[in-house]
């Protein structure tokens, strides 16, 4: 863990219009700075850099926040990774805090894993230049392929030469200790004796998203039936295969680019797509797609292209992935090649232009699902009747509303049914889900429970209804920005308010307004507003009054958008002084400014709670509700006194 001291210094010292610079063309604004926006395709510069507050705004994507946030957003690192980057960008150093003897022997193995890996992927690739087997089989192999050099160096290829001993000999000699060497993995202990697990095979380093070699496959080029055609690593304490997808290091940058990521079964398929020009391609690592993998292609899109072989198990695997996705919420489109092609094969026969074209005709789910279920069952009812329960059990996994609801409109068109019918339909299966999940998690109380003639137990999903804002909620939420933003832009002014026999005493604003709000247990509806309000008080009784850059700190995505929705950067004054005209900031009405903003979001609390009490004494009237209401009206009545209301 970084020590919180290291990284206030690492936002200290580092420079976000530097740090962004690297990333967009910026030129100066006035005393911000501005570009073109990096998320979104734009033609006129929505991209602005503050240097005096440190945050940046993208008007055309809504992103916002701190140089960290940008990083994370942009490279998309985690919050670690950004602060490490800075801190190598400006030579800071961080002493991780201290861990303890079984800790540091970890983190000591972890590290020597990865060198192990490294030299290991180095020596195979020099294998195929520097060594007679290997330009013979290996480089003979890749160019066979199609790989060009620049190819097989992107991704490191190489070759591990039939002599068993060749890389453990080369290793021990290189001062690897053996018991670290077989931990990794790549090396096997018989007998008296250590062999290379990959020998006599083509070799196919697998990356992590910072590129470091974590894992390998092999491939043999023997006829031999007995020796199986790929061998991969094992899972060590740096590589999980379910975590990983092939390519990834290579394609993260495109994906980004092109908002989209093609997800193939092969190495081969990713490199010859990668060559095509095609460089947002990864693969699943030989193994059947899980749901880290699907998380890990979500951190950088959430558009995904699933490209199978045209054969029946590559169509069953297309429907089973299929599912995950839409269950992690990505959306999906699906391409089909012919039979007897893969995406390999497709790319090597045809232009980069042919390949393009036939990317760009995927099909959605929907229409591929319908199709191909739809050509199984001919013309029999039944399979049609078991195909529209298979589809729209997909259309259930998607957690968006208003995708199912375009989906399962999609769906009763291609299908020619009622869409009430599968409306029905989707709700018993959401219902047997909910069910299924609260039984995992032991709340059996919470599960719906279908009505007992089995019609569905809602007639709309419940988290598909959408109650509209009322004006309290809407004052109260206005109350709530502006009272949080006094808090944070000037909580550490000082205000003069009236004491006892009139006495005039000097209090800061912080205080002020949290003995305010705590004297009448106001609370913010808004959780990200009552967190940072927490985080607030407890930093104040820490005697320390916290203001923006304390919470843009913070790898809490939603408190860094909330601050910086209240930072929203302002019209820049002339100098209108060399006019004598003389302009009247908020600073120098600062104490009207903050007892009004209490006073208001007081009044929007009182008002919102009046409503709810009419409402509830409006079904079921007591005496308490009855004296509870007089008692706010009353309140109301002083407030809008105070505030010059009516």
């Amino acid at each position: 863990m970084i020590p919180k001291e290291t990284i206030d210094k690492i936002f200290e010292e580092s420079r976000i219009e530097e740090v962004i610079g690297e990333f967009v063309n910026l030129k100066k604004s006035g005393s911000n700075f501005k570009g073109l926006s990096p998320f979104t395709e734009e033609k006129s510069p929505s991209f602005y850099v503050s240097p005096a507050k440190q945050i940046f705004k993208c008007f055309s994507s809504g992103k916002g926040g701190s140089v960290v946030t940008f990083l994370m957003e942009h490279e998309h690192f985690t919050y670690p990774e950004a602060l490490k980057f800075l801190a190598k960008k400006y030579n800071i150093e961080i002493q991780e805090e201290e861990q303890s003897p079984e800790q540091v022997q970890l983190e000591n193995e972890r590290e020597a894993l990865y060198l192990i890996h490294q030299f290991a992927g180095n020596l195979y690739k020099e294998n195929i230049t520097d060594l007679q087997e290997g330009r013979a089989i290996g480089m003979s192999y890749f160019k066979e392929r199609g790989f060009t050099p620049d190819t097989i160096k992107k991704f490191e290829l190489g070759y591990s030469p039939e002599d068993r001993n060749f890389l453990a000999g080369r290793a021990l000699a290189k001062g690897y200790k053996k018991e670290l060497l077989l931990k990794s993995g790549i090396i096997l202990e018989k007998g008296d004796y250590l062999n290379d697990r990959f020998a006599a095979r083509v070799m196919f380093p697998i990356h992590n998203l910072s590129g470091r070699i974590i894992g390998f496959g092999g491939r043999t080029l023997k006829k031999d039936k007995t020796v199986p055609k790929y061998v991969n690593s094992p899972e060590t304490d740096i590589y999980h295969k379910s975590k990983v997808l092939y390519g990834i290091f290579q394609a993260k940058k495109s994906i980004i680019k092109n908002d989209r990521c093609l997800l193939v079964e092969g190495y081969t398929d990713v490199i010859s797509l990668h060559q095509a020009g095609v460089e947002n391609a990864v693969a699943s690592s030989g193994t059947a797609l899980t749901v880290d993998q699907i998380k890990l292609i979500k951190r950088f899109t959430e558009n995904v292209t699933v490209l199978f072989d045209g054969d029946a198990a590559g169509i069953r695997a297309a429907f089973r992935g299929i599912d995950m996705f839409l269950e992690e919420g990505l959306n999906v489109k699906v391409i089909l090649f012919p039979d007897g092609e893969d995406p390999d094969s497709f790319s090597r026969k045809n232009s980069p232009e042919a390949l393009q074209k036939y990317l760009d005709d995927a099909t959605d789910f929907i229409h591929f699902k319908c199709k191909v279920l739809l050509d199984e069952a001919g013309g029999d009812p039944i399979k049609k009747a078991e195909l529209i329960r298979d589809i729209v059990t997909s259309v259930a996994k998607i957690p968006d509303p208003i995708k199912r609801t375009v989906f399962t409109q999609e769906t009763s068109r291609l299908m020619d049914i009622g869409e009430q019918t599968l409306i029905n339909e989707l709700n018993k299966i959401r219902a047997k889900d909910f069910k299924d999940q609260a039984k995992k998690r032991g709340d059996t109380a919470f599960a719906p429970t279908p009505q007992q003639n089995d019609e569905p137990f809602f007639s709309v999903p419940v988290e598909e209804v959408v109650v509209p804002e009322n004006k309290e909620d809407f004052f109260l939420k206005n109350q709530e920005n502006e009272l949080i933003r006094i808090l944070l832009q000037y909580g550490h002014h000082s205000i003069q308010i009236a004491g006892e026999d009139d006495e005039e005493i000097n209090i800061h604003i912080a205080e002020f307004i949290t003995s305010a709000l705590d004297e009448d247990a106001i609370s913010f509806g808004n959780p990200v507003y009552q967190a940072i309000y927490n985080e607030y008080k407890k930093q104040l009784l820490s005697n320390t009054v916290p203001d923006e850059k304390h919470f843009l700190n913070s790898q809490d995505v939603e408190v860094n958008n909330a601050i910086i929705n209240l930072m929203e950067f302002k019209y820049e004054l002339h100098n209108w002084g060399q006019h004598n005209i003389v302009i009247i900031k908020e600073e120098d009405l600062l104490t009207i400014a903050v007892e009004t903003a209490v006073n208001r979001l007081k009044l929007a609390t009182v008002q919102k709670n009046i409503s709810e009490l009419q409402i509830k004494i409006k079904a079921h009237s007591n005496d308490s509700d009855l004296q509870e209401l007089m008692l706010y009206n009353e309140a109301k009545k002083q407030l809008s006194a105070i505030l010059g209301r009516n």
